[in-house]
């Protein structure tokens, strides 16, 4: 494949869960873009196969794993599986989530478990079996965790997401110090309103819904799910060698706030404040 002379992952080897469809399988994409070999690995083998069919077409190399996140003995035969197809693994990105907007008063102990086990237990059930092997390896490496910026501001109806993607910043805050003896460097991105199918179904399906979710992005559109994967791929690469513990955020300034005093800026001719 192409391989970009600044930021290459020529060599290298990494995981993506999640990478079936959307962010985690454009994420797929860009990593053999620069030159490493890729698994992705989720619950549905159709889609994982088709992604691992796609890199092979653009002459990278994948495979495909079906796994659970939420289900330590399965990521550990995939990353197993991993390292045996391709001799080393290199760094991981957790991107497996779950998510669907309820009040928390209408949460059932269900829906709080199964976000919970998706994104907080799988991201730690796949990053303590791909950095214990890169640490046996004696070998340094990346992981890259996609969270949401309401981690931080949280948001409603999301109490459940909010607190598992939460517990992934702290988590990957503490590893960043604990692991950083061996080379390993955890971050973290926060994308906004990306567009993909899940997201699309998940929390904008109605029109109206869409565009009040637009609306709320300062830059007036959604991101596109390869942006992401190619900022993933920068904090993965040598040019991110000295970044580690961090939230890179790509959100379209959308955590930053919404106007709260004055006439409403670009929704007409009013002046901006009052002069004194």
């Amino acid at each position: 494949m192409e391989e970009n002379a600044v930021e290459s992952l020529a060599g290298r080897a990494y995981v993506v869960t999640g990478g079936g469809t959307g962010i985690g399988a454009a994420t797929a994409l860009r990593l053999a873009e620069l030159g490493a070999s890729v698994t992705v690995l989720g619950r549905r083998r159709d889609p994982l196969e088709a992604v691992a069919a796609e890199v092979g077409r653009r002459g990278g190399d994948a495979l495909a794993c079906p796994a659970d996140v939420r289900d330590p003995a399965a990521v550990e035969e995939g990353v197993e599986a991993a390292l045996d197809r391709f001799g080393r693994i290199d760094g991981l990105v957790n991107n497996a989530a779950g998510n669907f907007v309820t009040p928390a008063e209408r949460l059932s102990p269900n829906g709080w478990r199964a976000v919970v086990d998706i994104v907080l237990n799988g991201s730690w059930n796949c990053t303590s079996a791909v950095a214990r092997r890169m640490i046996d390896a004696g070998r340094p490496g990346s992981i890259v965790s996609v969270i949401a910026t309401y981690a931080w501001t949280g948001h409603p109806g999301t109490v459940h997401s909010a607190a598992a993607k939460a517990g992934v910043v702290s988590m990957t805050r503490t590893l960043a110090v604990e692991w950083a003896r061996y080379g390993i460097r955890l971050n973290c991105i926060a994308p906004g309103p990306t567009e993909t199918e899940g997201a699309g179904s998940a929390l904008w399906a109605a029109p109206e819904e869409r565009e009040r979710v637009l609306s709320s992005v300062p830059l007036r559109r959604f991101a596109g799910a390869p942006e992401i994967g190619d900022l993933t791929g920068f904090l993965l690469s040598d040019r991110a060698g000295y970044v580690t513990g961090a939230i890179l955020t790509a959100d379209g300034g959308q955590s930053l706030g919404r106007q709260i005093y004055g006439p409403p800026i670009g929704e007409g001719s009013g002046a901006a404040g009052t002069r004194r």
